[in-house]
């Protein structure tokens, strides 16, 4: 609709022998004036000597349309409304399209999304929410849009953590088995490595000989030596059945379930490529690359021999192998890129969604790429920090101990919750329903800051069924699905002629334009505002028409379309943010 606005504009200008270029067409911030709105004439008034009030009223008296009113208004506004009869139609077209009215890109992208990103041989807590919750939204978002995408649960199943906890299992007598070949096969649990693990990190930080051995015990595992690997392996299955589970129960969908371990072959050979380019260079038994650019990584002078070199505009170089000869995190994420364009024929765009504090580890990865080639020019690399998740308190969710909370504690907190407020409800409620709603609730309440942001993690809020809240939209779809139930009537055609249904036609333009606005900023806050606008909008219908004791056929029939309508919008939209529509509430 705003192509076809912007047209009429520029054929009037056309006619009134005018160079306009690019009009501007927007939503209006004046909804009871008109529907959108066009501020061209004040950039061109100049241009043609002429004041844009007056353009404006030229412009307006050259355009001819049925389907919209043009008005000039002071200063020099164009006012446009969508008439009766074309936002009924549109309406029509709406119900009968299976994208309800969302136009696909026309440029066809071919995408790698990484997300998920959880570490094995630890149990997931809170700070794993946002990448699965994000990640998987944005994915749904570029496959509405057209877009085709292939989504990694990409695993940390690699790196130290995985020598510091079977040195520390080993330490501790769990591991006799594999290295005396005495006693019985031990069953590695959770349980034991929320113990183990812990102790070994803050071991490492103290303990300079337990750190080099749990270096070592890192580059035996990635050497695949025994008994290191066939541990290291038992480790990981045990810790991926468990992460599956718990990301399923958050919505969150995989192609392909990759790790760092996944390209563990080809490390050496990514390494032999910056070698023989002359990209590495030595640094204390280590290899590293420099990545920084003109202007950046200057180094300011030391106050004494001891102390840390620090710089100016910070770009440090990349580490892609240990003094040890052992991978890092580097290694296996440019080693990654490596496999995914050999694998996936080189992707128009590979997308990170990890926290804001990894922003420097994925500049110097993607920065290591293009200089080697890894990844060609035209291939955009992107990651997209979030923001913490806190408490009412400001500061990072923990329990009241101060310990990280459990993924596996916050969705049980979550069912209990929503059951809680169910039951408050008069409603009897299944787990099933108690986690839809539940997990609805976190998400729609994660997604709803712009992604960059902090955010405060209120059940209470969350859980509010009034309010701009995931379960307050999902009972209006609840709302919709019983009467549809209870009048078992043929919907009719969708005539629109009151404020009631234009306010509910404009919200859906919006809400459809919402999805290229997250597209661009690759966050879901904007969607987030229209669907719960939509939600209001249908609310007010509801509470000013009696749908099912309409006495006029045509009119009811035309309500029932128009809800179901509204009920597939709100569906769509609650489906890219992941969260599921229950039947009943």
């Amino acid at each position: 609709m705003k192509q076809e606005i912007k047209l009429l504009i520029k054929n009037a200008f056309d006619k009134l022998n005018i160079e306009c270029g690019e009009i501007d067409v927007s939503f209006s911030k004046l909804p009871e004036l008109c529907d959108y709105q066009s501020n061209c004439c004040f950039a061109l008034s100049k241009q043609v000597a002429k004041a844009p009030f007056l353009l404006a009223q030229d412009v307006v008296n050259s355009i001819q349309s049925d389907d919209y009113e043009f008005l000039a208004v002071a200063p020099g506004y164009i006012n446009v409304k969508i008439k009766d009869e074309k936002f009924s139609k549109i309406a029509n077209q709406f119900l009968n399209d299976k994208l309800l009215g969302v136009k696909q890109h026309d440029k066809k992208l071919r995408v790698v999304m990484d997300y998920g990103g959880a570490n094995v041989a630890k149990e997931l807590h809170v700070g794993h929410l946002c990448s699965p919750i994000i990640g998987e939204s944005v994915k749904r978002l570029y496959k509405l849009l057209g877009h085709e995408v292939v989504s990694d649960a990409h695993l940390g199943d690699w790196g130290l953590q995985m020598g510091l906890t079977i040195l520390q299992l080993k330490e501790d007598g769990y591991l006799d088995y594999y290295f005396n070949g005495t006693g019985t096969e031990p069953e590695i649990t959770f349980e034991l490595l929320n113990v183990s693990y812990p102790k070994a990190s803050a071991r490492k930080s103290v303990d300079a000989e337990f750190k080099k051995q749990a270096d070592d015990y890192t580059k035996y595992i990635q050497d695949k030596l025994e008994p290191y690997y066939t541990i290291y392996k038992k480790i990981r299955a045990m810790s991926v059945k468990t992460i599956e589970r718990l990301y399923k129960e958050l919505g969150a969908t995989f192609d392909v379930w990759y790790g760092e371990s996944s390209c563990a072959d080809i490390t050496n050979d990514i390494v032999d490529i910056f070698v023989k380019k002359g990209l590495a260079r030595e640094s204390e038994g280590a290899l590293v690359v420099d990545v920084a650019r003109e202007g950046e990584h200057i180094p300011l002078p030391k106050q004494s021999e001891d102390e840390e070199q620090r710089y100016k505009n910070p770009m440090p170089p990349a580490v892609i192998k240990k003094y040890n000869g052992a991978d890092l995190y580097a290694t296996t994420d440019i080693a990654t890129i490596y496999m995914r364009n050999q694998e996936f024929n080189n992707p128009d765009e590979i997308v990170y969604f990890t926290d804001n504090r990894q922003s420097l580890h994925f500049e110097q990865v993607f920065r290591c790429c293009k200089l080697a080639g890894i990844s060609p020019e035209s291939q955009k690399l992107s990651h997209i920090g979030f923001g913490t998740m806190k408490g009412k308190d400001g500061k990072p969710f923990k329990t009241r101990e101060g310990t990280t909370v459990k993924l596996e504690d916050v969705i049980n907190l979550l069912i209990e919750k929503s059951s809680e407020k169910l039951k408050s409800n008069g409603l009897e409620p299944t787990r099933e329903l108690a986690l839809q709603i539940g997990i609805g609730a976190m998400k729609y309440g994660a997604l709803s800051n712009f992604v960059t942001k902090d955010y405060v993690f209120d059940l209470d809020r969350f859980l509010c069924f009034d309010g701009k809240t995931g379960p307050y939209i999902q009972y209006m779809i609840a709302r919709i699905n019983s009467i549809l139930n209870k009048s078992q009537e043929e919907i009719g055609d969708i005539i629109i002629e009151g404020k009631d249904e234009r306010q509910i036609l404009m919200d859906i333009l919006k809400l459809n334009s919402s999805y290229y606005q997250c597209f661009e900023e690759k966050s879901m806050n904007s969607l987030c505002t229209s669907v719960f606008d939509l939600a209001s909008s249908f609310s007010t219908f509801y509470n000013n028409h009696k749908i099912l004791t309409e006495p006029d056929e045509q009119k009811r029939k035309s309500y029932l379309a128009f809800i179901t309508l509204v009920k597939n919008v709100l569906t769509q939209a609650l489906y890219v943010l992941g969260i599921e529509s229950p039947e009943k509430m």
